[in-house]
């Protein structure tokens, strides 16, 4: 049986990501704070150490190594910037010394967050950023981009089977909605379902590409599992925009909503527009998303509903 080890598998993605390994046999290890979860949302088959990545090693081998372990949320990572830069420096080199000791196959969960306010939309990976390195949201851009500097150095001293996926606004069932760690999909959703103000920050006139979550396992699962990608650096999302403020009236109409939209002020550094050129991906893993936005919303509010009112 082959091994997995998955760090911040308790998470949004990594639960699902994690469900799909269990469906096709894997033995699976997690280790997770549970920092920006409420409890466990992984079954009993899943060996799961209650551990800061940073702080985590195992003389375990495991075929795959996939680092998942983040803050993702903006607020939470504004609060948290220590700590965000924390996982995604110390985190990433413990669990790549793990994989070279294991002679296993790396895979890096990074962000569309590493291209910045990008001047190319849709955005290649071949695109270099353009972020600010010592701003507010650098403790997760900047952390993200070293993280993918430093596997690639272990890809080209070590020769490490590497892989560096960058999701783009990856939503759907088991995304938390509230507090500092609500994304703007869920949040959304719960505001409208309890009928509240929207809270859209600036004009809503920036762009978002939003991507199903089972969209996200299909890619990562081909990605992870397909032999001869070692050192490929992927965009796993969409090229469809939609504006913040076209996707407030989407989740208003889905809901039933009498919420209102109300404008707040500008985040600082947040990226005008985001998407994903997604070529390279339908190129090497014969993949494309299946899943349209209302679908993925129905099906995300349906879960929201379930689990927060």
């Amino acid at each position: 049986m082959k091994k997995c080890l998955v760090s911040g598998g308790n998470g949004f993605l990594g639960s699902h990501l994690i469900e799909k390994c269990l469906e096709n046999g894997l033995e699976v290890t997690v280790v997770d704070n549970f920092s920006t979860m409420k409890s466990s949302n992984l079954p009993e088959t899943v060996n799961i150490i209650d551990k800061n990545v940073e702080d985590f090693y195992t003389e375990g081998n495991f075929d795959y190594v996939v680092h998942l372990a983040a803050r993702p949320s903006p607020e939470d990572y504004i609060a948290h910037p220590v700590d965000t830069l924390m996982s995604n420096s110390l985190g990433t080199l413990s669990m790549l010394e793990i994989a070279r000791k294991s002679k296993g196959v790396f895979m890096y969960t990074s962000s569309s967050e590493t291209y910045g306010n990008a001047s190319i939309i849709p955005t290649p990976e071949t695109y270099w950023g353009n972020v600010n390195f010592t701003g507010i949201r650098s403790c997760y851009d900047e952390g993200k981009r070293y993280s993918e500097a430093l596997i690639m150095a272990y890809m080209r001293q070590f020769g490490l089977d590497t892989r560096i996926q960058r999701p783009f606004n990856v939503y759907g069932p088991g995304i938390r909605p509230d507090g500092q760690y609500g994304r703007v999909v869920p949040r959304f959703i719960l505001q409208a379902l309890k009928d509240e103000d929207i809270t859209v920050h600036g004009k809503g006139d920036q762009t978002r590409s939003f991507l199903y979550v089972d969209d996200w396992v299909e890619a990562t699962w081909k990605f992870l599992t397909k032999s001869g990608l070692k050192g490929e650096i992927l965009n796993i999302g969409s090229n469809k925009e939609i504006t913040i403020l076209e996707l407030a009236k989407i989740i208003i109409e889905v809901t039933g909503s009498s919420s209102k939209i109300v404008h707040l002020d500008s985040r600082e550094d947040d990226p005008f527009r985001r998407s994903a050129d997604i070529s390279k991906a339908r190129k090497i893993l014969d993949w494309t998303p299946n899943t349209e936005l209302e679908v993925g919303l129905i099906n995300t509010v349906k879960w929201v509903r379930d689990n927060y009112l």
